[in-house]
């Protein structure tokens, strides 16, 4: 993990936004291989830490006042004596356990530590996780729009907007986690890291998987970005998220003033 935290002057203890992107600089599945033509094009696996890091660089280069901070969680996924198995139990940083049933949903295992440490240490007003975490979300709201999953109404709201705002469109997906985390039913840790079936609302489900590792005493607001459709066209990446993170620090900002001024 790569953690990086920007204070301006007269900011305070208080940490406005935190980033979390999931950098997998390589992903051939592991042992749950990918076929060639599904691999060609996974160095671009690391799109969510890359938006995370160019938004937080330019934010800091343009001097924004609040306090915000980025952890990025970079790991190549590929096959080699000391790579994860079909079948390990892994224990995140949050305490949870892991039962490895599908080594190519990797991105919510490295997420979750990353979402651990964040709630935990930082505990940001807000958080923002990036990922390009399932070939689902394509499905789910297209190649154009980010799917983005946000328990917090106002923080969904805010999302969308400054993906309208920013040219980095996104679209809300199913929040349920009351029926999607039994996907993840395991008899030997707290969760299996691939659903049982894929076609229940799986890109949802990969959020909330993300969301069980937060620490529980946490009280921020945070939103998940699903960026596996926008976020390249053709064997190109697009620099998606850079602008989306820039656009929601500003509206966050904002109204994080207004509601301080208004005593709420």
């Amino acid at each position: 993990m790569v953690i990086l935290e920007y204070t301006p002057e007269n900011a305070g203890d208080e940490t406005l936004l935190s980033l979390v992107g999931k950098g997998i600089v390589y992903d051939s599945g592991g042992l749950s291989l990918k076929q060639t033509a599904g691999m060609v094009g996974m160095k671009g696996d690391m799109g969510g830490s890359a938006g995370c890091l160019a938004g937080f660089e330019a934010l800091v280069k343009n001097k924004f006042p609040a306090k915000i901070t980025a952890t990025l969680c970079i790991a190549e996924n590929a096959i080699g004596p000391k790579a994860y198995k079909n079948d390990d139990i892994v224990t995140s940083y949050s305490g949870k356990t892991m039962h490895i049933n599908n080594t190519d949903a990797e991105g919510r295992v490295v997420l979750s530590d990353g979402v651990a440490y964040t709630t935990k240490h930082v505990k940001p007003l807000f958080m923002l996780d990036m990922a390009t975490l399932t070939g689902a979300q394509l499905v789910t709201t297209g190649t154009k729009h980010a799917g983005i999953l946000a328990k917090d109404l106002d923080l969904e709201n805010l999302t969308r907007k400054a993906g309208h705002l920013s040219g980095d469109w996104t679209y809300p997906m199913l929040y349920a986690p009351e029926l999607l985390m039994k996907e993840f039913k395991s008899e030997v840790a707290d969760f299996k890291n691939s659903v049982k079936d894929r076609m229940n609302a799986q890109s949802s489900a990969a959020g909330h998987f993300i969301e069980a590792h937060f620490d529980p005493e946490w009280k921020g607001s945070f939103v998940h970005v699903d960026i596996a459709g926008p976020s390249y066209v053709g064997d190109r990446g697009t620099g998606y998220g850079a602008a989306l993170i820039i656009k929601l620090a500003e509206l966050l900002l904002e109204e994080h003033q207004t509601k301080k001024a208004r005593g709420s």
